[in-house]
Formats: C-alpha cells, structure tokens, sequence
C-alpha cells in the first residue's frame, strides 16, 4: 500500500493554542493552519513561539491541519 502524500510548506507562527497547538500562517496565500508539533521535536525540546518561521507538512485531504515538522533557527541568534 502507497504512503499517503503530504505537501510542505512554510509558514510562521500566528498564535499560540494549548496542548502543543499553533495557528500558522503560510508564506504563500496567507492562509491560517492549525498545526501541532511532531514527536521528534516534542522529544528534543525545541521551543516554538509567536513570529517563528516553520516547515509544516498538510494532508491532502484536509487542508485546514498540519504537523510542525522543523523550525528555522533565528537570524539574530549565536546559536
């Protein structure tokens, strides 16, 4: 059986839900996301906030959920 197909983009942070939930904006059409973060970087504990520049990676059969799947490192930061 083929895997199911999921699309990539990218996005930032609009708002901050609980449960590890987020409102992302996608760079491309404006368009707002729900999106959760994936296990890999619930395990490692990276810290997503507001205005942060994400990878989020959306169902083709619903359009309006995702999955936080990377997020950019900041341009100011030394890390």
């Amino acid at each position: 059986m083929k895997k199911e197909q999921k699309w990539i983009y990218e996005g930032e942070i609009a708002e901050s839900l609980p449960n590890g939930m987020f409102r992302v904006r996608r760079l491309d059409n404006e368009d707002l996301v729900l999106g959760y973060i994936s296990g890999k970087i619930r395990c490692n504990f990276i810290r997503i906030s507001l205005g942060d520049k994400v990878k989020i990676e959306i169902s083709r059969y619903d359009s309006t959920r995702g999955r936080i799947i990377y997020r950019f490192p900041d341009k100011d930061s030394k890390d």
